[in-house]
């Protein structure tokens, strides 16, 4: 085994400005879970939908005096009511440990991987937000709804009143409107957005509450895509002067909870209490929120109580926290997979023979063991085997390096010049600083050694994805998938989204998956999704385009004297969902005094 250098990719001149969290957070490797960075896109089905689920999201809180239990049953989120902690009061500030820090915390033009988004939660109102139950529903929107009932290709927006940014510019549709346009017309975030809408008439302005989106094809789902960054309204005012001044990206101006304060760059970002917050009270003096890399460290930290409240997703640091009875821990595993990312647009793995043969040689069973310290649970597919959607035929194929030397063998004797001393020769990248990373990198070494020559490259995330996206790897350890309807993953399936910056990034085209994909998204006939997500499921088993090695198990973790995380409350008062993909919402919380 070799390792390489760290190298910046220099290719269109940027240093990775990539935003493909658009829908969903999707980047590579992070020190949280050594099966990568972010994950799936987000969305939210019709009434009449079921969610995918898992008994295995909870709630675990100290002693008697906090929230027994929350669980996500069938795409419910079930809450137990607290019990003698008092009225929420006001004061306090929210230290908050995250995986990473992000470019900058512009949602038109930056990469709001699950930190990004975090933070972003803080300062921005999503149009749309999921309930309890995991319906999308209106949220700084009035009303979302189809232009013609049963017409899933255009959604009328109307946006609620009397609402204003933190600058004092008033929130109307064309602030709506600008940041949607801004979004498509960004050569990076744009990737995210221009697939899926016309060129021109993607926007139609009705009045200065209301607009008409119109979409290329049918998707019934659509809603949930505006709970997170493509829904995000900023101030047009600020997103003028950002143009400008690219350094003001790093302190946004929403209409959220909370207003932008301080940033220092890998230090801490720092937002204070929104007094005129149109949703109700906040209770919070401030959050500030801490990136700190390492996951043990960021657990210490916690444990230490240096920080009240922190994301992660790495087994270690997860049993950590399980080992402190004051640690309020929301747990859920609904969300986005781990796995071996194969690029296919370039040799070794253009030939199906190669991936099938990495596939057969990885040691998932080690990985399970030795890195997921018994917290993570196996993954085949993109769903939980809880999920409606979940394939049962779909078997493991790994741990079997004998059957992978027979295929590195016969792919060695036809392409001889892809081979060194009878092993195929590739790299495996991930970002660079994470021991846990470290630690997988030389497990799948150790399991692929047999059959392939592995050349190890590290390189800070945002480069990282910078070179998935350019398709300038062939193996990366990634983070992927977890959207709340699968339709809203489409992103990164789609024959349309491969190209010479890819967010379909193993740059797989396969016109009959796509068939079944937009089928998937105009329908909202249950019994015929699951049997179209099964048949997408198969086929991409069959292409070998992911290794999936395990579920990822999200953990947000709360202070003993943290309360309400789990109480925030749409304008008509539904209860909303407490977590998702690594992060939370802040209007609700509070700090007991």
């Amino acid at each position: 085994m070799r390792r390489r250098p760290s190298r910046r990719a220099t290719k269109y001149g940027v240093a990775a400005l990539v935003s493909f969290s658009l829908i969903a957070a999707a980047c590579g490797g992070s020190d949280d879970d050594s099966s990568d960075e972010p994950a799936g896109t987000e969305a939210e089905a019709p009434d009449d939908s079921t969610s995918e689920a898992t008994d295995d999201s909870t709630v675990e809180a100290p002693d008697e005096t906090e929230p027994a239990s929350t669980e996500i049953v069938e795409g419910k989120l079930e809450i137990e009511e607290e019990t003698d902690i008092g009225d929420p009061v006001a004061g306090g500030t929210l230290r908050y440990g995250l995986e990473a820090d992000v470019d900058g915390l512009n949602p038109t033009s930056s990469a709001l991987s699950a930190p990004g988004l975090m933070m972003a939660n803080a300062v921005f109102d999503t149009l749309t937000a999921y309930n309890a139950d995991g319906v999308a529903v209106p949220y700084l929107a009035e009303s979302v709804a189809p232009a013609t009932e049963g017409d899933y290709s255009k959604w009328v927006v109307k946006i609620r009143e009397g609402i204003s940014f933190h600058d004092g510019t008033p929130v109307t549709i064309d602030a709506v409107i600008l940041g949607f346009e801004t979004q498509k017309a960004d050569p990076l975030v744009g990737l995210a957005v221009k697939p899926f809408y016309p060129e021109t008439g993607a926007t139609e302005r009705i009045d200065d509450y209301t607009a008409q989106f119109n979409l290329l094809e049918p998707n019934a789902y659509w809603p949930g895509l505006l709970t997170s960054q493509l829904g995000y309204v900023s101030s047009p005012t600020w997103l003028a002067a950002a143009l400008a001044d690219p350094t003001l990206n790093q302190q946004p101006v929403g209409s959220g909870p909370f207003v932008f304060d301080s940033r220092s760059a890998d230090s801490v970002t720092r937002f204070v209490r929104n007094e005129d917050w149109w949703n109700g009270d906040v209770w919070l003096d401030a959050v500030e929120f801490v990136p700190v890399p390492d996951a043990d460290t960021r657990a210490e930290l916690m444990i230490q109580g240096d920080l009240n409240a922190m994301q992660t997703s790495d087994p270690g640091a997860i049993q950590t926290l399980d080992e402190d009875d004051s640690i309020q821990q929301v747990k859920d595993e609904t969300g986005e997979e781990g796995f071996v990312m194969i690029n296919t647009g370039m040799a070794p793995f253009d030939d199906i023979r190669a991936r099938e043969a990495l596939q057969l040689a990885t040691p998932v069973e080690n990985y399970l063991n030795l890195i997921g310290l018994g917290e993570l649970r196996p993954a085949t597919q993109r769903f939980i085997p809880e999920s409606v959607y979940y394939n049962p035929d779909v078997a493991p194929v790994a741990d079997d390096p004998a059957a992978a030397k027979e295929l590195s063998d016969a792919y060695c004797a036809d392409l001889p010049e892809n081979c060194t001393d009878g092993k195929i020769n590739m790299e495996l990248q991930f970002p660079a600083g994470s021991v846990v990373l470290e630690q997988t990198g030389d497990l799948m070494v150790q399991g692929w050694g047999e059959s392939f020559n592995v050349e190890i490259q590290t390189l800070p995330q945002d480069e990282h994805i910078q070179e998935a996206a350019l398709g300038q790897y062939n193996t990366v350890l990634w983070r992927q998938f977890g959207a709340e309807d699968p339709a809203l993953d489409n992103v990164w399936l789609l024959c349309r989204t491969v190209g010479g910056i890819s967010l379909n990034w193993p740059k797989s085209c396969d016109p009959a998956r796509d068939e079944l994909l937009l089928a998937a998204q105009a329908t909202t006939d249950e019994a015929e999704r699951v049997a179209l997500y099964q048949q997408i499921t198969q086929l991409i088993a069959d292409q070998y385009l992911y290794i999936f090695l395990a579920h990822t198990p999200w953990v947000i973790a709360f202070a003993e004297d943290v309360h309400g995380f789990c109480d925030r409350e749409s304008p008509e008062g539904e209860l909303l969902r407490c977590v998702s993909n690594g992060r939370n919402w802040f209007s609700s919380i509070w700090i007991s005094q």
